[in-house]
C-alpha cells in the first residue's frame, strides 16, 4: 500500500486507475494497429503517421521541424523515420528556397497511394479495436476528456 502522506499528491484509486488504463489502452492499441498495418501492407505505424500529416498538410509537405512537432518526435527520431520512407521512394526531402538550411519532407505520389492502400486497413483495425467498443455518450465523453488532455496549457 502507497502512504498517501507528505507533500505528493499521490494518485488516488480512481486516478491510478485511469491513468494505468489509458497507457495500457494507448499501448495495445499502437501494437495491434501496428502489426495488421506491417502484415497487410509492410508498413509500420509509425511511418503510417508520417504519410497521413503529410497528406493532409498545404502542398503535402511541411519543414521538418513542424513535422517532428506535430508527431512529438525528436530531430533525429524524424531524421531515421524520413531516411526509411525516402529509401521506400514514398517521402522526398526538398530545400527551403528562403532557408538555405531548412528542409522540408514531401510526399510523393508513391507515398499518397500507399496511404490510400493501407488507410482502410487502418480505419477497419480503429473501428474493431477501438470505435465499435463504446457506444456514442462513451465516445463523445472520451473525445470530450482527452482533448483537455491534450491542450497542456488549459486550465481544468
Amino acid at each position: 500500500m502507497v502512504d498517501y502522506s507528505g507533500t505528493t499528491a499521490w494518485l488516488d484509486p480512481l486516478e491510478q486507475r485511469a491513468w494505468r488504463s489509458l497507457v495500457q489502452a494507448t499501448s495495445r492499441l499502437d501494437a495491434v494497429l501496428d502489426a495488421e498495418l506491417l502484415a497487410a501492407h509492410d508498413l509500420p505505424l509509425a511511418d503510417y503517421a508520417v504519410l497521413v500529416v503529410l497528406s493532409e498538410a498545404e502542398g503535402r509537405r511541411l519543414r521538418m521541424h513542424e513535422l517532428a512537432d506535430r508527431l512529438h518526435l525528436s530531430p533525429s527520431g524524424l531524421t531515421r523515420r524520413i531516411d526509411r520512407l525516402t529509401r521506400a521512394g514514398l517521402v522526398d526531402r526538398q530545400r527551403c528556397a528562403t532557408d538555405g538550411r531548412g528542409m522540408f519532407a514531401a510526399l510523393r505520389e508513391q507515398g499518397l497511394r500507399r496511404l490510400e492502400e493501407a488507410a482502410p486497413t487502418h480505419v477497419a483495425g480503429v473501428r474493431r479495436h477501438f470505435v465499435d467498443r463504446l457506444d456514442r455518450t462513451a465516445l463523445e465523453t472520451l473525445a470530450s476528456a482527452l482533448e483537455r488532455v491534450a491542450e497542456p496549457d488549459r486550465k481544468k
